[in-house]
């Protein structure tokens, strides 16, 4: 065990600890619920930037990104370019109207706004539900990615890396809530940007500049410095259907979408969707090119995922490496105490404060509501992943996928139909996650694109025959709300 690996990441973690020691103070001073779920709805630009970044930079960006542009090639990084415009995007298209119509609803959860837009409960009963295996999924990727990451690095078995990790994020989370999750986020992204630079100028250093790196790339196989990859795998429809996942589809993800109700005036929204936009550009591109050029250094690695802990180990002196450490570990906990405050906001405000509302009273039990959801489902996501793939990137992208699937255009068309009705609503929502499971499940791919572009067509027009029918039994008061939302 190498203690100056270890020595630079126990600072780090017992400054995020303080953070939600600081958030916990916060709290305790406010309305519970709104700090917990949305942290007072006061982030600045500079904050609601990286913590928008640092959500979507996950454990795909920081492990499974990386060893797949390993396994693949210089084509990978030029693939993950893709998601470069993701956070201008959903910021740009969902942050004004979000922001407006959780305030006016004091809404603090997506689900709060789907109930007042939909006026449906069915509907957010099929929300939460598609929301907690989908969340589940893809937090099980974040433990198997940190655990991946301090198994290599320090030296210990992947069980005891593991619980390491669970117990660090679920402590952290647990005490402070949301602010805690965007304030450790803020350094976190800091933090990603500092390790990116060290570890791809260290890569690079190694390799005796960039023009050798594709050299010995070309060596080993000359379809890793092809845009295609080996076996002509990243072809058009490929690239196509990770545009549509990683990039447009990130409209529909919920853990996107709250960022938008909790930042504090338009000019914080139009700050973090700028610098939101170049944190991630800088990470993508460092992140992945250093796993990439990683192959000409560590050429006979098994397992892909290990490419970035194994190459920090042997292109970076041991302290260095331990602060370098810091930076995947901020983006997989920082993707992970999203979803996990998102899921006990499901539990406590979508299903148990709308079955029994006057309990909203005691502020103390609910509280401690909160803090055990997040201890249990800490010890399920442990359970479920003691027992990892080979590489995590794809199972990431499926849980991504079946978030999109099920969100997209309810979201969307919530927002910008004003003929939107809870129909068409369950319909998609119904519609798309199913069809994106089943495609998933057989390995079916109509046209050659993946799942997900036929799921969000079959829930476009599962939406749009669901909507024509509710019309025709609700009426023409149908639109009502909804034209008082667009009107926002």
């Amino acid at each position: 065990m190498n203690l100056g690996i270890i020595f630079p990441l126990i600072l780090y973690l017992a400054f995020v600890f303080g953070a939600a020691i600081y958030a916990y103070v916060k709290r305790t001073k406010g309305d519970f619920l709104t700090e917990y779920y949305v942290g007072n709805r006061s982030m600045t630009g500079f904050v609601l930037a990286m913590t928008t970044a640092s959500t979507y930079a996950s454990a795909s960006s920081f492990v499974g990104g990386p060893g797949a542009a390993y396994k693949y090639g210089l084509g990978w990084v030029l693939l993950a370019m893709i998601q470069v415009p993701a956070v201008w995007l959903a910021l740009g298209v969902l942050g004004k109207k979000f922001a407006l119509l959780s305030r006016e609803t004091h809404a603090l959860t997506l689900n709060d706004l789907f109930l007042y837009r939909y006026k449906n409960k069915y509907l957010v009963w099929l929300s939460s539900l598609a929301l907690l295996l989908a969340f589940f999924a893809a937090m099980t990727v974040q433990f198997i990615g940190g655990a991946r990451l301090l198994e290599t690095t320090i030296g210990i078995s992947y069980t005891q890396a593991l619980l390491l990790f669970a117990f660090t994020v679920g402590i952290y989370t647990f005490i402070g809530g949301f602010r805690a999750v965007v304030l450790t986020d803020t350094i976190q992204g800091t933090v990603m940007i500092i390790g990116t630079v060290i570890l791809l100028g260290g890569t690079i250093y190694a390799l005796g500049g960039v023009e050798s790196a594709v050299n010995k790339l070309t060596e080993i196989d000359p379809a890793l410095v092809s845009p295609y990859g080996p076996n002509e795998m990243l072809g058009f429809q490929f690239m196509a259907s990770f545009w549509v996942l990683v990039c447009f589809g990130v409209v529909g993800l919920p853990h996107t979408a709250v960022r938008a109700m909790a930042f504090k005036d338009s000019k914080a929204l139009h700050r973090g969707m700028l610098i939101g936009t170049m944190v991630l550009s800088f990470i993508m591109f460092g992140m992945h090119l250093a796993g990439a050029l990683g192959r000409a250094i560590i050429p006979d690695l098994t397992i892909a995922d290990q490419v970035i802990p194994t190459l920090m180990l042997q292109v970076l002196p041991p302290i260095v490496a331990g602060i370098f450490l810091a930076a995947p570990m901020s983006a997989i906990m920082s993707t992970i105490d999203a979803q996990l405050i998102q899921s006990s906001s499901i539990f406590i405000k979508d299903l148990y404060l709308a079955a029994k509302p006057n309990a909203a009273k005691n502020e103390k039990k609910i509280s401690v509501f909160s803090s055990i959801i997040t201890l249990i489902l800490t010890a399920l996501l442990i359970l479920a992943a003691l027992n990892p793939p080979e590489m995590i990137i794809w199972l990431n992208l499926f849980a991504f996928g079946g978030l999109e699937a099920a969100f997209l255009w309810v979201i969307l068309l919530g927002i910008y139909w004003d003929k939107a009705n809870a129909y068409g609503a369950l319909s998609s929502m119904m519609v798309g996650l199913s069809s994106y499971v089943w495609l998933t499940q057989f390995n079916i791919k109509l046209l050659g694109f993946h799942q997900i572009v036929p799921a969000l067509i079959f829930g476009l027009i599962a939406f749009l025959v669901g909507n024509k029918w509710g019309e025709s039994r609700s009426g023409k008061n149908s639109g009502k709300t909804a034209e008082k939302i667009t009107a926002l």
